[in-house]
């Protein structure tokens, strides 16, 4: 054994650590000595009651059994957040200086708390330490592989307190939570329209760009949304997974179900604010409204003349190019636009009809 004294302290420790003489810290105290002496030897007496994990000082463990308690003694005096130890409190104060005292080497960038840079550094070197045990993923940060692993096990921690839905991750219920708020945040250059999340930007830009990025592999046909590819599949294997329950028709798209099946059921959800009229499908109400409002979208090109409805447009060109697509079939003659024929066949219906009085109203006449 060797004797080592130190200013009011005279403790025996074993041989095998006389090699710390060599140290140049000296304490002034028998407990700083011993408490010094536990970074060479690597000794951890104080275990933790609740965790297999075991300190080198009972002040560290104090703090450490706050991770369990969930007790929070230390409160910032700018703001009502409370943190479990100093240095907590600490890298938080950061966030009312703006002081960012840990500086990437490879980039201008800087950050609050020393773990955040170490965890930038990751995007230079490519490091990913941790590995998903299930998919040959891995990730650079922790918080990231706890969120992939949700995909395996189905979890979802993160539930809307407005609706039933729940979400993998907390930026997904963020931006579910827009829904009800009716924020939209994400506004399109192109045009008014705004929305919700920017995945829905993104596809809405499609229009604007005509990027179509999903291809067919069986035709040509390329689409700007996943979905519609998947739907357009169905075509070439001739699938249709949704059925009608009133009747043995069935579909390729649920779209297309769902209005079908306000056929059965005589459902109009689609009301008009401005007048008592309701439709089985929404693009019959936008086109209704225009007769309200007085938009008329399609114009033509060779004339001043403007209409609400594509179809109308098409037959007025007839017009112009001296078109009569749709004849009559009780005469030889035709028309350029099927308003002009309905009312041509009007004159054959006057003339087919057979002159009945009727004895309730000797005035009205009755036609077969």
């Amino acid at each position: 054994m060797l004797n080592i004294s130190i200013s009011n302290f005279r403790q025996e420790v074993p041989a095998a650590t006389e090699t710390l003489l060599h140290c140049t810290t000296s304490t002034a105290a028998s407990s700083a000595l011993v408490k010094h002496l536990r970074i060479h030897t690597g000794e951890k007496p104080f275990s933790c009651p609740h965790c297999s994990m075991s300190f080198k000082s009972s002040g560290k463990l104090k703090r450490h059994i706050r991770v369990h308690t969930g007790e929070k003694p230390i409160s910032c005096s700018l703001c009502e957040k409370s943190f479990s130890d100093t240095s907590a409190l600490r890298s938080h104060a950061r966030v009312h200086t703006g002081e960012k005292p840990f500086s990437c080497t490879l980039c201008p960038m800087s950050f609050a708390r020393l773990g955040t840079l170490k965890k930038h550094s990751r995007i230079h070197t490519g490091e990913k330490p941790f590995s998903c045990a299930l998919c040959p993923k891995a990730f650079a940060r922790l918080d990231y592989l706890k969120k992939h692993e949700r995909s395996h096990t189905g979890e979802k921690p993160f539930s809307c307190a407005l609706c039933p839905k729940a979400f993998l991750r907390h930026d997904l219920l963020k931006a579910h939570s827009r829904i009800h708020t009716g924020e939209k945040l994400f506004s399109c250059t192109h045009c008014p329209m705004s929305f919700a999340q920017r995945s829905y930007l993104k596809l809405h830009s499609r229009i604007h760009t005509g990027e179509k990025p999903f291809i067919c592999t069986l035709c040509p046909k390329s689409f700007a949304r996943p979905g519609q590819l998947k739907a357009h599949s169905r075509i070439h294997t001739g699938e249709k997974p949704f059925s009608c329950t009133s009747c043995p028709k069935s579909f390729a798209q649920s779209n297309q179900l769902k209005v079908h099946s306000s056929i059965h059921t005589g459902e109009k959800p689609f009301r008009c604010t401005l007048c008592p009229m309701s439709f089985a499908k929404s693009y019959q109400l936008k086109v209704h409204l225009r007769i309200h409002t007085g938009v008329k979208p399609f114009s033509c090109t060779l004339c001043n003349k403007a209409f609400r409805h594509a179809k109308t447009l098409i037959e007025h060109t007839n017009v112009h190019k001296g078109e009569k697509p749709f004849c009559c079939s009780s005469c030889e003659k035709s028309f350029g636009d099927s308003s002009s024929l309905r009312q041509h066949s009007r004159i054959h219906n006057r003339e087919n009809s057979t002159v009945v009085l009727s004895a309730q109203d000797p005035l009205r006449i009755l036609t077969p």
